[in-house]
């Protein structure tokens, strides 16, 4: 394999799965795609403009020799892909746990998590004001984290939380490659006078949150237009 094809091939090989057993007869998720899309789309838009300009600032950078060269206003093609790849896997490892796992095992604790998550992230995130990774990653995920559970109230943050404990096996093997675990050079790099400087083996602690920002917003939209899509098709 060259190593200039390294990025994409991470990105496949994270969707082919996921895609392809979401065609089973017994969870077929692909017939959730009206609630799918969305959940995809938004968020990503979001979040590749947040990408865009914290590349343009220099807060991280990717490795030219791993990407093909491709580029959309500064981004390689595969870090665009990574906002449709990742998330499409984690809705179907989220419906898979829920599929598999029916009883709520956190139940009446997702508020006790979710307090101490949003105290935490603002404590850290306001302390560390000028580091500016951290900071609006942090406060980002603390104050949505804070319009889901109290003022949209959902039924499904705990089930959110126990397949984020699921979704965070890959997302360390994904993130620690794309952060240089077992190769050269890191496919993706961060300036760490922009982050804590705490790393989860080679993952900036930042990127952990970053990824549960990510997930809960396609999470919260995907249950979203899946409840208004079981109103309109009653």
């Amino acid at each position: 394999m060259e190593t200039n094809y390294l990025y994409l091939w991470i990105d496949f090989w994270t969707i082919v799965f996921p895609f392809v057993f979401s065609f089973i007869a017994i969870n077929p998720v692909y017939k959730k795609w009206k609630a799918i899309l969305p959940a995809l789309l938004i968020p990503g838009i979001l979040f590749i403009i947040w990408d865009i300009t914290f590349t343009y600032w220099g807060v991280w950078g990717f490795n030219p020799r791993y990407v093909i060269g491709i580029y959309f206003l500064g981004l390689p093609i595969e870090e665009v892909l990574w906002f449709v790849c990742i998330p499409y896997a984690c809705i179907f490892s989220y419906e898979a746990v829920n599929f598999y796992i029916k009883s709520e095992v956190i139940g009446d604790k997702q508020k006790i998590i979710s307090l101490i998550l949003v105290l935490g992230l603002i404590l850290v995130g306001v302390m560390n004001y000028e580091r500016i990774y951290t900071a609006v990653t942090f406060l980002c995920m603390a104050s949505f984290l804070v319009w889901v559970q109290w003022i949209w109230k959902p039924i499904f943050l705990g089930r959110f939380y126990l397949a984020f404990l699921f979704i965070l096996i890959p997302f360390f093997i994904v993130n620690g490659i794309l952060t240089g675990t077992g190769i050269e050079e890191p496919v993706v790099w961060y300036n760490d006078a922009d982050n804590l400087g705490i790393r989860l083996g080679t993952i900036p602690i930042e990127d952990t949150f970053y990824g549960m920002l990510l997930i809960l917003m396609n999470i919260s939209l995907f249950e979203h237009f899946q409840k208004k899509s079981v109103k309109s098709n009653p």
